[in-house]
């Protein structure tokens, strides 16, 4: 069914998006302007209206009065009343993210929420309500869902508390059906993504920003549906119309919405991953491994009574290793619902969006901690191969050098003399060789190259000073005893070097330059990554030493010490 099919007559309809400045609010808002027929009300819950380069239809709308904007919290009845009255409809889109929220506020606005929108519109005389769910109502976050369709039951427990009380909504929602004139319907949207996306994809960018966008969890061939946020608004637009011409099939009933194409998961994700410009998702994590680690870390959220970043990654957990494929037979023969954007121009408009953004945000470029320990210079420039040319030759003279000295069968001070030796007649050979032979240029080598500037000499004079002082308070606090930690720091490196020296001197210069050539490289490449399974592990940590600490017996007050 086409949206510009809908009402023959030329009345402007007055419709009421609640959450119209979330995300799939603004794409059903753009839609039912661009229509024509509708007078829109955007209500949300932020004070006032702040457009953007993407609102044009929008700013349009309301110079010509054909839209109008309604700060209202949907904690506040008296304030859903005043928005709806003479409204035909009301699309209610739910609140924007609440991850970050407690669980009685989350409570208070979903639940509660729509309870008051429910009683306005009755109060109000409004015609249709349409509630935009979720398909994650009938997901248990444990077995997978193939085609499946609105004869699902919802699990018993529900994979995060914002699911939970969606589907309490829905009910509510249900339930009001048909009661002093008013028809509902519920939508349940799978996977919602596009331009504005504020969680999918955003989750994504994170992900690959923090470097965890390389793994992937499970064998990757699990499958998905997705839809795309124009879609979703225009399955809204759908309702509408079907709620009169299909009234009995359609009023007080649930319909999954999808881009009737599902996808492996992880190609889709390497899609959006790839398309950004991150690598794509390559190296595979046990599922197990990955979700008794989120499972741990979300618990201890949870305890403390907020949700956030790991409620989340839990979640993406579960859908990344799940089979969930929804039948949207019901919503394309009751509804006429079919997708008025493919998969494939959907994932292209949500990358031209997200990329515009992205090159808004990454306007300075982060040094690496690797590249701040080599200092930022031409060391750290051959160690991070910035320039493999410079890198292959520094890593062929050190070890040209390397051989010289320990390979050549002479002692050191023997082969320092004949390197010397050599470079003496190489310099001397020079100076007699033409500055062009068969068309190649001989660059000469300029007697001011072997000269150190003053600076230079002050420079290496004040280093050896500072480090030599550093030395001599060192030694002078280790002298007053006290200081454990630099006691056992001082002595564990002249251990060490003690160590070096007993051994082969040979052996551990070797090892040290390869370790240079490759260690710095292998950091610099998975620092992120690096640094939040740290990270992860630590928290691990503290969870498991504060349970220990909890569940330890207190001392017994009233207990007496017995004296012998």
């Amino acid at each position: 069914m086409e949206d510009d099919a809908f009402h023959d007559d030329s009345r402007l309809n007055t419709c009421v998006v609640l959450g119209g400045r979330g995300f799939i609010g603004r794409s059903l808002v753009s839609r039912l302007l661009r229509l024509g027929n509708w007078t829109v009300r955007v209500a949300d819950s932020a004070p006032t209206l702040h457009l953007d380069e993407y609102d044009s239809d929008l700013e349009d709308a309301l110079s010509s009065g054909r839209a109008s904007y309604h700060s209202v919290d949907v904690r506040d009845k008296p304030q859903i009343v005043k928005v709806t009255e003479g409204s035909y409809v009301v699309f209610h889109m739910g609140a924007g993210d609440l991850r970050s929220h407690e669980y009685y506020h989350c409570y208070k606005v979903i639940v509660q929420g729509t309870r008051n929108v429910i009683s306005a519109c009755r109060e109000s005389g409004v015609r249709k309500l349409i509630y935009n769910s979720t398909a994650d109502v009938v997901f248990n976050g444990s077995e997978s869902i193939r085609d499946g369709d609105e004869s699902l039951r919802r699990p018993l427990k529900f994979q995060s508390m914002l699911t939970d009380f969606k589907a309490q909504a829905e009910s509510l929602v249900k339930f009001a059906n048909n009661r002093d004139g008013l028809l509902t319907c519920v939508l349940r949207p799978s996977i919602v993504f596009g331009p504005g996306d504020t969680e999918f994809v955003p989750f994504l960018v994170n992900l690959a920003k923090s470097g965890y966008a390389k793994f992937r969890v499970g064998n990757g061939e699990n499958m998905s549906d997705f839809t795309y946020s124009d879609n979703v608004a225009h399955a809204h637009i759908c309702a509408v119309e079907a709620l009169d011409s299909h009234m009995e099939s359609v009023a007080g009933k649930e319909f999954f919405i999808t881009n009737l194409k599902p996808v492996k998961f992880w190609n889709f994700v390497s899609q959006i991953v790839q398309g950004l410009g991150y690598p794509r998702p390559s190296t595979k994590l046990p599922v197990r491994l990955v979700s008794s680690v989120l499972s741990l870390l979300k618990w201890t959220q949870e305890k403390e009574g907020v949700g956030g970043y790991y409620d989340t990654a839990h979640q993406f957990a579960l859908l990344a290793s799940s089979t969930r494929t929804f039948n949207c037979n019901a919503a394309k023969k009751h509804l006429g619902y079919t997708p008025v954007v493919t998969l494939e121009d959907g994932i292209a408009s949500t990358l031209q969006w997200f990329s515009r953004d992205l090159e808004k945000s990454d306007d300075t470029i982060i040094q690496s901690k690797a590249d701040q320990l080599l200092g930022c210079g031409k060391v750290a420039d051959i160690l991070l191969w910035r320039n493999e040319k410079n890198t292959f030759i520094s890593f062929l003279f050190l070890n040209l050098l390397y051989y010289w000295f320990f390979f050549s069968g002479n002692t050191f001070t023997s082969s320092a003399a004949q390197l010397l030796f050599l470079c003496a007649v190489a310099l001397y050979g020079l100076a007699f060789v033409p500055s062009n032979i068969f068309g190649f240029q001989v660059r000469k080598i300029p007697p001011w190259r072997f000269e150190i500037s003053e600076s230079t000499v002050r420079d290496l004079s004040r280093d050896i000073v500072v480090a030599w002082n550093h030395g001599v308070r060192s030694f002078k606090s280790l002298s007053r005893g006290g200081d454990w930690i630099k006691f056992f720091k001082i002595a564990g490196s002249l251990y060490l070097l003690k160590l070096i020296i007993s051994h082969s001197l040979a052996t551990f210069l070797f090892t040290a330059m390869s370790f240079s050539f490759t260690a710095f490289f292998v950091y610099e490449q998975y620092e992120l990554e690096l640094y939040h399974l740290a990270r992860v592990f630590i928290e691990c940590l503290t969870v498991v030493k504060g349970t220990v600490l909890k569940n330890l017996p207190l001392p017994d007050a009233s207990s007496k010490p017995m004296f012998m």
